[in-house]
């Protein structure tokens, strides 16, 4: 039996996962909720949380799994992108177990493992694969070729999407986290009322959202003035076409690569592949080109170690061996996007 033992700590949620022969035992997240007041993650704050739980974590995923510290084969660990003090926390605690151990560690990028986010669904992906990834710092569209091979098609050039959905919260009062409370609001508004802009770019599989946000700020302050009071009977229509701008962006681009690469599957990661508008709207898509579509459950859109555990198992299952003084920040991790 291998054990793999996955630690993720990128951002504002620690968590733990553990995979025994392919079977998911435990994932303990535990977020950190408490960033609401500040309007957004303190990256000193978020460490210091990491610090605190990741010990209670591990004792109760190897509880929960049945298995002792000795039992485990394999440690796997987030080594970025991510805020550098969240990282170091799981990736040093990560390394010095291994080291105690004597067991191989394997490092993450943060990426690779929201793609195989999609892998711990029982219906997989099938290689090769077209996958965008939306979150709060990245939006990339990718070609997911193999387990050695992932190709980068674009990415955005200035806001992810994630962070346009966060910032126009804020603008219009909704506060943080925007994601959710946006697609909360939208629900009672209509998605074309407002004619808000999806950037043309001269790679047409980049994307952009900077002047999405910019458009929305500035019919606020043409409809309500410099002091932006937004009646709240407003507020629906507003994120809704907030939102289906964003969507359009996305599922443009999606489409367009459809059109271009014969590729098998499509699927969905990342903490905003939790917003059900772009989970359907990327869902017909797929079924329009009649390509299997994998999108992962709610959990595992989010920062988690399950996907951390699983892209590191595949890494060890190539042959790749890491040393225990491997660097915190290398320029490439295993698997780095090639571009086309």
């Amino acid at each position: 039996m291998m054990n793999v033992l996955g630690i993720e700590s990128s951002c504002d949620e620690t968590s733990v996962a553990i995979i025994s022969d392919d079977k998911l035992t435990a994932n303990l997240i535990s977020s950190q909720d408490f960033h609401v007041k500040y309007g957004g993650v303190v990256p000193e704050l978020s460490s210091r949380a990491h610090l605190q739980i990741i010990v209670p974590l591990l004792k109760d995923a190897l509880k929960q799994s049945a298995l002792e510290l000795k039992d485990i084969d394999v440690v796997c660990a987030t080594a970025g992108p991510g805020l550098i003090g969240a990282l170091l926390v799981g990736l040093t605690f990560g390394k010095s177990l291994a080291y105690s151990l004597q067991k191989p560690f394997i490092p993450v990028n943060h990426i690779e493992g929201h793609i195989y986010s999609g892998f711990l669904m029982e219906d997989k992906p099938e290689f090769p694969c077209l996958t965008l990834v939306v979150s709060g710092g990245h939006t990339l569209l990718l070609i997911v070729k193999s387990h050695d091979e992932i190709i980068r098609l674009g990415t955005t050039v200035d806001d992810a999407a994630g962070e346009a959905f966060d910032k126009v919260a804020k603008m219009i009062g909704l506060g943080y986290p925007g994601g959710p409370k946006i697609q909360k609001t939208a629900e009672n508004g209509d998605p074309k009322s407002i004619a808000f802009p999806v950037a043309n770019l001269k790679n047409h599989y980049d994307f952009s959202f900077s002047g999405l946000k910019t458009s929305v700020l500035r019919y606020i302050q043409q409809k309500y003035g410099p002091e932006k009071k937004i009646p709240e009977s407003d507020l629906p229509d507003i994120t809704a076409s907030f939102q289906n701008a964003v969507i359009r962006a996305l599922i443009h681009n999606a489409e367009r690569a459809l059109k271009e690469y014969d590729v098998k599957s499509v699927s969905l990661a990342g903490g905003v592949a939790a917003n059900k508008v772009l989970r359907n709207a990327l869902g017909e898509l797929a079924a329009k080109y009649k390509k299997k579509y994998v999108v992962p459950d709610f959990v595992y859109c989010g920062d988690n170690a399950a996907m951390i555990a699983y892209r590191g198992y595949k890494i060890y299952q190539s042959g790749k061996r890491f040393n225990y003084d491997f660097n915190a920040f290398p320029g490439l991790l295993p698997g780095t996007f090639k571009v086309k």
